[in-house]
């Protein structure tokens, strides 16, 4: 109905809510892994991470 081609698995909303509509809008990753749950710092990091280097994807 809206074009989505990707099947929407918990992981993928969770990806994206973490990645483009938190951490992309400057929320703290300590505030992004609360919301998400995570026991560990290092775990919300992983998002962060994916985010860095879709941003370096972008510019090169």
């Amino acid at each position: 109905m809206v074009g989505i081609r990707k099947d929407l698995t918990t992981y993928l909303t969770r990806h994206t809510f973490a990645t483009i509509a938190t951490l992309s809008k400057g929320v703290p990753i300590e505030s992004v892994g609360k919301m998400l749950g995570h026991k560990s710092l290092k775990t919300t990091q992983i998002y962060g991470k994916v985010l860095h280097e879709k941003i370096l994807e972008q510019i090169i």
